[in-house]
């Protein structure tokens, strides 16, 4: 009778603590931060007290400011943020993916969806615009210009891939304006983001890269040697819009209008962006 005892303790104690480690596991899981690449791994948010904002890798550090500073005032929120590519995050919207709010580097990925009838026309905005740069470990002085990239020293140069890449996009078009990306080509290494350039540049893997303005001053072991003539490219900017199965309109609606906030455009403005006067 004793042993049956224990064990019955035993199992008492499991069925309490079981649901406490569960609900500890799932808020866990709710409150953090996600950089995915693929649809999979995309979080479900609860209806009336989240919403998931997919947002342009290069915003990493302004957006998880953002959000401390709303949740500040909303306390009751919980705000997901999705990290990737701009060509990643288009892709999981169209795919189907809880996205309330989409904010792209570049235009294009933008138009795409808005083609699609995949946002609220009437919601879009651009919130903040930013440079093309390059960069370089901030020991290394081979490289002082765009023009140097092209130097027998110069072996390989860090880029996002034009082809889904903001950045890499920009870089690519600034190029051909300066008449350089014929002879750099062959030494470029594509990227899926911004961040994979500069963590080339900090290892060593890379002997320079061209990313954003704002990218560059993220790391302390980077110095930007050039900035891209504005005339070079087409603007950079980050349009922002909500989309139209978001499943809680109303509290995205109300964190894209903080998103364009004085407060907001000043914690923009402390990671390197820029904003826009529309």
């Amino acid at each position: 009778m004793r042993r049956i005892s224990n064990r019955l303790k035993r199992g008492i104690v499991l069925f309490l603590v079981s649901p406490i480690i569960v609900i500890g596991i799932l808020i866990g899981c709710s409150e953090r931060n996600h950089e995915t690449e693929g649809l999979e791994g995309l979080p479900v948010p609860v209806e009336g007290r989240s919403i998931t904002v997919s947002a342009a890798s290069s915003l990493k550090d302004a957006m998880n400011a953002i959000q401390a500073a709303y949740v500040k005032h909303n306390p009751e929120l919980n705000i997901i943020i999705n990290m990737g590519s701009s060509g990643q995050l288009q892709q999981q919207i169209e795919q189907g993916a809880p996205v309330d709010i989409f904010i792209s580097a570049a235009q294009r990925q933008m138009n795409a969806l808005a083609d699609k009838g995949f946002i609220v026309t009437d919601s879009r905005v651009n919130l903040v615009r930013n440079e093309i740069v390059v960069i370089a470990h901030k020991d290394a002085n081979m490289v002082t210009s765009f023009e140097d990239l092209a130097s027998p020293q110069v072996r390989f140069i860090g880029i996002g891939n034009p082809e889904s890449v903001p950045a890499g996009s920009y870089a690519k078009e600034a190029l051909e304006t300066m008449e350089l990306w014929d002879s750099l080509k062959d030494k470029l290494v594509h990227t899926l983001n911004v961040r994979q350039v500069l963590s080339y540049i900090e290892l060593g893997n890379a002997d320079a890269g061209i990313v954003y303005h704002s990218d560059a001053l993220l790391s302390e072991r980077i110095k930007v040697v050039a900035v891209a003539p504005e005339t070079s490219h087409s603007p950079i900017l980050y349009p922002a819009a909500l989309i139209q199965s978001s499943r809680n309109n109303q509290h995205a609606s109300q964190f894209l209008e903080f998103l364009q906030s004085d407060e907001a455009k000043e914690i923009f403005q402390q990671y390197g962006f820029q904003t826009v006067n529309e």
